[in-house]
């Protein structure tokens, strides 16, 4: 399974948080509904009835549609999947103590406590970029930010995802041509802030970050390349984004 925005229920789930941000509850309510009764399958449902939960009016009523969402995300073998299990736990969680069953608020907490820095990712890993490398070549950290100018970053980013490495390597800053290659990290790594847990929970894009070199294995030459317009609006979305990178 790869994450991708194209993913209609995805798509669905979007426009009910872009409804949610901007004060239109209902609106995000009927979004998330349509994508719960349009899914087809257990990511779609499991994705559905996260975001179903979070419009119900009390807590009885979100912590079924959480329990709904965690049945079908354990029949999902993928890390994208696997690594939101302990931010549906602490929803859980939390929706148990607002009912004041402390036993069951106590019992998910810890389950989200103890799989919380768990990484079980082993790839194949990617990165996309618009630098022309060869196969034994070390990536460090230290490079300049693609989306905020004047940012040297701490960490040197990659992602589990094809499709999302190959959006990285369209985005890159340079005149080169994007491109993708398979790498394999040098050391430790973690799940990448920026993306864990803001819109979506866990890690869907599978995307992480590391200190120490990644190493190139190979050139990927398969990747699918972004329409012309799609990859546009991307740009546009990127030259509005205001938020800060955690670095």
């Amino acid at each position: 399974m790869d994450f991708s925005a194209s993913n209609h229920v995805v798509k669905l789930c979007l426009q009910g948080m872009n409804r949610e941000e901007t004060g239109r509850p209902e609106e995000a309510a009927s979004l998330f509904l349509q994508a719960w009764q349009q899914a087809t399958d257990d990511f779609e449902k499991y994705l559905s009835a996260y975001y179903v939960a979070r419009q119900q009016k009390n807590a009885s009523g979100k912590v079924q549609w959480l329990h709904t969402a965690l049945e079908f995300a354990s029949r999902v073998d993928d890390y994208a999947v696997k690594s939101a299990f302990s931010a549906i736990y602490a929803a859980i969680a939390q929706c148990y103590q607002d009912l004041q069953d402390d036993a069951q608020a106590k019992a998910y907490a810890d389950l989200a406590i103890s799989c919380q820095s768990v990484i079980a990712d082993s790839g194949p890993f990617y990165h996309g970029t618009k630098a022309d490398l060869q196969t034994g070549d070390l990536l460090i950290a230290g490079g300049h930010s693609n989306y905020i100018a004047g940012i040297t970053m701490n960490h040197i980013y990659f992602t589990a995802s094809l499709n999302g490495a190959g959006l990285a390597a369209e985005l890159a800053k340079g005149n080169g041509e994007p491109s993708v290659y398979e790498i394999e990290p040098t050391g430790n790594f973690e799940n990448d802030p920026n993306v864990t847990n803001q819109k979506f929970p866990g890690n869907p894009t599978r995307s992480y970050r590391s200190k120490d070199p990644l190493k190139i294995v190979g050139k990927i030459t398969d990747w699918a390349r972004l329409p012309a317009q799609e990859l546009q609006a991307w740009k546009e979305r990127l030259a509005k984004s205001s938020g800060e990178i955690i670095n």
